[in-house]
Order: C-alpha cells, then sequence, then structure tokens
C-alpha cells in the first residue's frame, strides 16, 4: 500500500533556532538537522527536555552545517540511542569536530558553576545536555559526503549536496523519494547565504521542486548588502568612530565560526591598506583559533581564500586560548579591537569583555548579526540603560552600535531571488528558520513570485503528509506541541522578570529618601500580596 511521505518540525519552527525536521517515508525515518535551541530561557529548556520522538527509531540524520543551532544537539540524540550514520559535507565534518567538543565543554563548565549556585540555594543539581564523550562518539558516526553526487538511503529514498552559500561546507539537501509509482522531490534550503559574502561563493541547486522547505530569518528585512569595499568602508567608520576614545576598545561579538574569519580578513586588508590605524586585534575565542585551522586547512575551497591567509600572518594579530591570556585582556592599554563569541552575547568569554566595558563611556560594542529574541545581545540592540551579566547588574555607557552587513543569511530579496531560481514548486514552501514578521514578510515576497502557490508556515512539532496534490496538517492533537506558538520566538517570563528586577533597582536608586524607597516597596509587596487572593 503507497503511504505518503511526512514530515515533522520539531525545531526551527516560528523561531531562528533549533532546526531539526523528521521526514518519514513507508520504511525509512530521516532526520534533517538536530539543533540546539537558543534565545529565551523557556525555548533552551526544550534542549534539556527527552526528543519527541525515537532517536533508536532514526535510519540516518543528513546535517546541512556545522551552526550549533543546526548541530548541537547531535550528541545528545547518539547518548539516547541514534546508532546511525550522520551525513555531512567534508568540512562540516572538520567544523563540527570542533564545534561539538567546545559545545559539550560549555554546557559542562556552565552546569558546574551552576550547580555551585543551586548547592547554596539548596537546590537539586542538573547535569549537562551531553558530555565531551558524547560529542565524541557522536563524530565518530558522521559520514562525509561530496556536494552533487547522490547518495541513496533505502530503494525509496536518496539526497545530494547543494552549496549554501552560508559558511564553509554549508548545503542544501535535495531529497528524492519514491512514493508507488510516483516521485515526489524536496529540497531543504538549509540557511542560504547572501550576495557578496567574503569567503563562500553564492548558493546553488535546481529548479522545478514539489516541496521546498526555506529559511526566512530576514525574510521582512531589504538589508541592500553592500559589496566588499562598500562593506570595509561602513566597517572603516566604525572602526574609526571607535578610536576617538585613545584608551578605549572596540568589542565585536560575533560567532567564532566565518564571520570572525571575515572580520579578520576585512580589519587587517583596511590596515594594510592604511584606511584605519594599525591597532591589536585579538581573537579572544579559543573555538575560533581552532576553527580558523579547518578554514586555513580548505582555504582553497573559500572565495578570497587569500585574503584570510594574509590576515592570520599580520603581526598584530593574537588568538588567546588559556583563561589567563584572556583575563590579560582587560589590562590592555591603548586602542585595541576584541572580538569574541557568542554573536548573541548569551555565553563565552564576550561577557567578560562586556562585564569590564559596558559601564565605560570610552567602550564600544558593534553589533555584527542577528540578535534572537530574549537574548543578551537583543536587549542591547534594542536600547537596554542597564543588563544583568552572571548575576551583576551593569549599566550601559558604552557606545552600542550595529553593522549588519556580515550576516551569513540572506535578506528578504535575496531569498526571494533564491526561491524565484528554484519555481516552479508544483505544492507548497513550508516557511521556516524565521520569527514571525519574518515569516509574514516572506509569504508575500513569494505571492509575488507564484501568486497560486500555497505558502506554510507550521508551528513546533506540526506534522504534514506530503501528498500529491498539496500539504495535509495531520498534527496528532492528543500530542500538544512542546511550546505554544506565543511561547516560540518571543521574550518570556524569565526576560520579563530580569526587566522587573532591573526597573525596579532603578527607581530605588532614583528615589529621593528612604522614605520615597519604602513606598516603592511596599506597593511592590501589595501587588504580591493581591495575587494570592
Amino acid at each position: 500500500m503507497k503511504r505518503d511521505p511526512k514530515i515533522t518540525f520539531h525545531g526551527a519552527a516560528g523561531t531562528v533556532t533549533g532546526s531539526c525536521f523528521l521526514l518519514e517515508t513507508g520504511e525509512s525515518r530521516v532526520l534533517l538537522d538536530c539543533g540546539m535551541f537558543q534565545g529565551s530561557k523557556t525555548e533552551k529548556e526544550l534542549n534539556y527536555r527527552p526528543f519527541p520522538f525515537s532517536p533508536a527509531s532514526l535510519d540516518a540524520v543528513i546535517l546541512t552545517h556545522a551552526h550549533i543551532d543546526h548541530s548541537g544537539l547531535l550528541p545528545k540524540l547518539v547518548k539516547d540511542g541514534f546508532t546511525g550514520p550522520i551525513y555531512c559535507t567534508p568540512a562540516t565534518l572538520d567544523l563540527c569536530a570542533v564545534m561539538l567538543p567546545d559545545s559539550a565543554h560549555i554546557q559542562e563548565m556552565e552546569v558546574e558553576q551552576l550547580n555551585r549556585r543551586n548547592e547554596r540555594r539548596g537546590r537539586k543539581p542538573v547535569d549537562p545536555i551531553y558530555n565531551a564523550a558524547d560529542a565524541a562518539v557522536a563524530l565518530v558516526q558522521m559520514r562525509p559526503h561530496p556536494f552533487e553526487r547522490w547518495e541513496e538511503l533505502s530503494p525509496a529514498i536518496r539526497f545530494r549536496f547543494w552549496n549554501a552559500g552560508h559558511l564553509l561546507g554549508s548545503a542544501s539537501v535535495e531529497v528524492e523519494i519514491v512514493t508507488g509509482s510516483e516521485r515526489r522531490r524536496l529540497l531543504f534550503s538549509g540557511d542560504i547565504g547572501p550576495h557578496h559574502k567574503l569567503l563562500q561563493f553564492d548558493p546553488d541547486a535546481p529548479a522545478g521542486w514539489d516541496y521546498v522547505i526555506c529559511e526566512s530569518t530576514y525574510g521582512d528585512v531589504d538589508r541592500h548588502d553592500p559589496s566588499d569595499e562598500e562593506r570595509r568602508k561602513m566597517l572603516q567608520e566604525e572602526v574609526k568612530l571607535a578610536a576617538r576614545h585613545s584608551d578605549g576598545a572596540l568589542l565585536i561579538p560575533s560567532f567564532a565560526v566565518e564571520r570572525t574569519q571575515e572580520l579578520l580578513a576585512d580589519l587587517v586588508d583596511l590596515m594594510d591598506k592604511s584606511e584605519i590605524a594599525r591597532c591589536p586585534i585579538v581573537i579572544d575565542s579559543p573555538l575560533a583559533l581552532r576553527a580558523t585551522e579547518v578554514f586555513r586547512k580548505h582555504s582553497r575551497e573559500l572565495e578570497h581564500g587569500h585574503l584570510l591567509l594574509r590576515a592570520l600572518e599580520a603581526r598584530n594579530v593574537r588568538f588567546t586560548q588559556t583563561a589567563e591570556q584572556s583575563k590579560a585582556i582587560d589590562n590592555m592599554r591603548g586602542f585595541h579591537i576584541v572580538i569574541a563569541a557568542s554573536g548573541m552575547c548569551e555565553a563565552g568569554r564576550i561577557r567578560h569583555r562586556l562585564k569590564n566595558w559596558l559601564w565605560r563611556e570610552e567602550g564600544t560594542v558593534l553589533l555584527v548579526g542577528y540578535q534572537a529574541t530574549g537574548t543578551l545581545g537583543r536587549f542591547l540592540e534594542d536600547g537596554a540603560s542597564t543588563v544583568r551579566i552572571q548575576g551583576d547588574d551593569i549599566a550601559v555607557r558604552a557606545n552600542i552600535r550595529r553593522l549588519d552587513v556580515y550576516s551569513g543569511h540572506a535578506d528578504g530579496p535575496e531569498l526571494a531571488e533564491w526561491i524565484a531560481a528554484r519555481l516552479p514548486v508544483r505544492k507548497a514552501v513550508f516557511l521556516v528558520h524565521g520569527e514571525l514578521p519574518a515569516i509574514a514578510g516572506m509569504r508575500e515576497r513569494i505571492s509575488l513570485l507564484q501568486p497560486e502557490l500555497t505558502v506554510v508556515a507550521p508551528s513546533l512539532d506540526a506534522t504534514y503528509d506530503l501528498t500529491s496534490k498539496g500539504a495535509v496538517n495531520v498534527s496528532d492533537v492528543e500530542a500538544p506541541p512542546r511550546l505554544g506558538a506565543l511561547q516560540v520566538g518571543r521574550k518570556d517570563w524569565h526576560n520579563d522578570f530580569q526587566s522587573l528586577v532591573l526597573d525596579l533597582q532603578e527607581r530605588l536608586d532614583e528615589a529621593a529618601d528612604e522614605k520615597a524607597r519604602g513606598i516603592i516597596l511596599r506597593k511592590v509587596r501589595r501587588a504580591l500580596d493581591a495575587t494570592d487572593q
């Protein structure tokens, strides 16, 4: 009996993280990506929950690229019983070999710190999502597979990779499924890179599909990406603005993989051409150091790879490895540039640098990538006057700047152009990896390209039959999604609580005297007591 394939969206549905799509045919269960949720605590808590499917029942995993929001839960998947192959491009495997152990190390370190706090508070200890041993096992199960060559997973399903232009090794995935006498052609975009990306060639894939699953991160944004020369000119202006403080620092929160390498190549190029003054550039990230060696290994596959190689030889560039080397940055004198992970300021060494500089007017923070709702980077971008970092309230006096020309994602017009080159799409486009405004913007763009085309914005854990006539929602009403639509891609109560604490502290600080502060606290107490009635 012929069975229609089905797809379930276990991540990146109404949000930009946690990419995870389960594709089921009559005889195969294949997972596309297995990413970690980032953003609000409510979403991040999903990383600790059991998978909404049985990992042991999967036949294979196909990984689009190495970013943690696409690969970060692979060690947990293996830990929970998955024993099959994980297919990815060779460069993706090399990057995962540094990124997944780093992710495990961060989790182990942060959980250790959390458990010390929990012990003092009388709370139960927690375990990390996975550890370094789990990451090592996941890497053993990874299988490198080249671009544009078919791999048969079963007699009824095969796939091949196409360049996505987003990251070293990043891929769109073409899937062909045989159902009786019919063939269904599916294309998973992965993350699509923009034009004028320094180190990546433009994305590519064939045309003519039954279903396309397309990212929509910047679906509502017309960014008008500049040329290489224009981009460097904009970076030059930001560096000169920050360097007006001769004893200041320019902090750039950046993803350790690719964006750091792009920034470094552009900064050194500007210095070599005397368009900005030469100054120390510190890459404060052990992961970035290891990732850079992967980029060096694959430099011949990169567009403008020679610029990166030249930057790595510059005498004013240094990488930190140890914690002591990182701490020593805070003692530097004279203007300097620090690039540190993470790009959304949610973890890593950038938080230590921010604690040292946010409260100082001579500091500058340059945000160069997407800041998801609920992240520290998003609060800074939105103009927060005070933020909380590692339990401390920090006044924001530094200059917060934004330069959105290093994004790894195509903007709305570029995504529309990518979809236009894939037409016709006979059944439906699913819009994923985007927050609600971005999805709405992308839906409008697609309606102009192929007006009669069905566009679906799936919710978390929703399931669709991919029939010969179109997509049919067959979600199990008795198994509700792990999070409701209003909880995904939004600020949560944790964010509201931190905001309330900061606002209360600010009101107390501004109060004229003890009596005024007492009035404020009594009002808060009455409001709390009212909730008990």
